[in-house]
C-alpha cells in the first residue's frame, strides 16, 4: 500500500512536467477557467442541456443557456450548481469534462494541477465533493481557495500586510464577504442575496405589477439593461415580452428603470445588513483599518447601477467597485497560479488525499 502511494506521488511529479496548471471559478452562473501564464482561456455559463432518455450531454455552456425555457420534452436544461455549491455531481463532472476538452493542449500525459474557487460557507463534505469531482473530471491534483480571498487578491489588495480589508463579492448564487488580514480570513460570511435573487425579484415584480409571466433569462436581461438602485440615474426603459396571466397569450410591455428601484433596493439593503453583522464581529483595530480604506465590491452584482452609492450611504463608508468586477475572482486565482509558492498558504486544502 505504501509503495503504491509513493509510486502515485512519483508519477504525479512526472506528469507535472507535461501539465498546465489551471484555475477554475466554478460559479452558479458562469464557469471561468484560467491557465498559468496565459490568463482566462474559457468563460461559459454553468448550464448543461441533456437528453431526458439517455442522460447524455447535448450542449454545454452558452448554447445550453440559450435553450433554457425552450426545450422539447426530449431535452432538459440543468444548472448543476446552486448557491455556489454542486447540486448535481454527475452533471457537474460531465460539464467539467466538456470544458477540459475545449481547452486541452493536446499533450499526451496532460493531467493538470487545478485550483478551484469555493464559497466561504462551504462544508467539509462539500469541499471533498468538489475535489473528487474535479479529479474525476481529469485533474491530477485539486486545491481549494475561498471565493472572497481570491477576490481580494484579484482586486489588488496586499493580503499579507497587517491591515484589515473587506471584500464583498456579489456572485450569481451567493454573495461572499470577508475581512482579510495577514494572509488569512479573519471574519467571513456567505449569504444567498445575489444575482439569482435579483432575477427572481424582477420576475415576481413583473408578474404582480403587470400580470406578465417572464422567464429567468428575460429577468436577467432586464437587470443588466435597466436595473438600478439609484433614483438619480437617467431613466431607461426596455420592451419586455411574456405571457399575459389573464388570457395566457403573448404580450409586450414597456418596463422603466425607476419601477425596479424599490424592489432591487430591498435586496441591496439585505447585503448592507449582512455587512453590518460582520462589522459587529470584527476586532476594533481591523474595523478602523476598513474605515480608512473602505469596502471593495466585485462580482456581477457590482455592476448593478448605483449599488456602490447605496452601500456607501447605508454604512457611511467609502465603497470601491473593482476595476474588473466580473473577473476579480478568476484574476485572483491567476495571480496565485503564477506565484504558487507564495500564495499556497491561503489555500483551504492542499492535499488530494484525505
Amino acid at each position: 500500500m505504501m509503495r503504491c502511494k509513493v509510486m502515485k506521488k512519483f508519477l504525479g511529479k512526472i506528469l507535472g512536467i507535461f501539465s498546465d496548471d489551471l484555475g477554475i471559478d466554478l460559479g452558479t452562473s458562469n464557469t471561468l477557467i484560467c491557465m498559468k501564464n496565459k490568463g482566462i482561456i474559457l468563460r461559459e455559463p454553468s448550464v448543461v442541456a441533456i437528453s431526458t432518455k439517455t442522460k447524455e450531454i447535448f450542449e454545454v455552456g452558452e448554447k445550453a443557456k440559450h435553450m433554457i425555457g425552450r426545450t422539447p420534452s426530449t431535452y432538459e436544461t440543468i444548472r448543476p450548481l446552486r448557491n455556489g455549491v454542486i447540486a448535481d455531481y454527475e452533471v457537474t463532472e460531465k460539464m467539467l469534462r466538456c470544458f477540459y476538452r475545449r481547452i486541452k493542449s493536446g499533450t499526451f500525459l496532460n493531467k493538470p494541477r487545478v485550483i478551484i474557487c469555493v464559497p466561504a460557507g462551504i462544508t467539509q463534505v462539500e469541499k471533498r465533493a468538489v475535489m473528487e469531482v474535479t479529479r474525476e473530471a481529469g485533474a491530477r491534483e485539486a486545491y481549494l481557495i475561498e471565493e472572497p480571498m481570491a477576490a481580494a487578491i484579484g482586486v489588488g489588495i496586499n493580503i499579507f500586510e497587517p491591515e484589515g480589508s473587506m471584500v464583498v463579492d456579489i456572485g450569481g448564487g451567493t454573495s461572499e464577504l470577508a475581512v482579510v488580514s495577514l494572509g488569512g480570513v479573519v471574519k467571513k460570511s456567505s449569504f444567498r442575496v445575489a444575482g439569482d435573487r435579483f432575477d427572481t425579484a424582477i420576475v415576481d415584480y413583473v408578474r404582480q405589477k403587470h400580470n406578465l409571466l417572464i422567464g429567468e433569462k428575460s429577468a436577467e436581461d432586464i437587470k443588466i439593461k435597466i436595473g438600478t438602485v439609484s433614483p438619480e440615474e437617467e431613466e431607461m426603459e426596455i420592451e419586455v415580452s411574456g405571457k399575459y396571466v389573464l388570457n395566457g397569450l403573448p404580450k409586450d410591455i414597456t418596463l422603466t428603470s425607476s419601477e425596479l428601484i424599490e424592489t432591487l433596493s430591498t435586496l441591496v439593503q439585505e447585503i448592507i445588513e449582512e455587512i453590518r453583522v460582520v462589522f459587529e464581529k470584527t476586532p476594533p483595530e481591523l474595523a478602523a483599518d476598513i474605515k480608512k480604506r473602505g469596502i471593495y465590491i466585485s462580482g456581477g452584482g457590482a455592476l448593478l447601477r448605483g449599488i456602490d452609492k447605496k452601500i456607501s450611504a447605508g454604512l457611511n463608508l467609502k465603497v470601491t467597485i473593482a476595476e474588473d468586477p466580473l473577473n476579480a475572482v478568476i484574476n485572483g486565482i491567476g495571480v496565485l497560479l503564477n506565484n504558487f509558492s507564495l500564495y499556497s498558504k491561503v489555500l483551504v486544502s492542499t492535499e488530494t488525499e484525505y
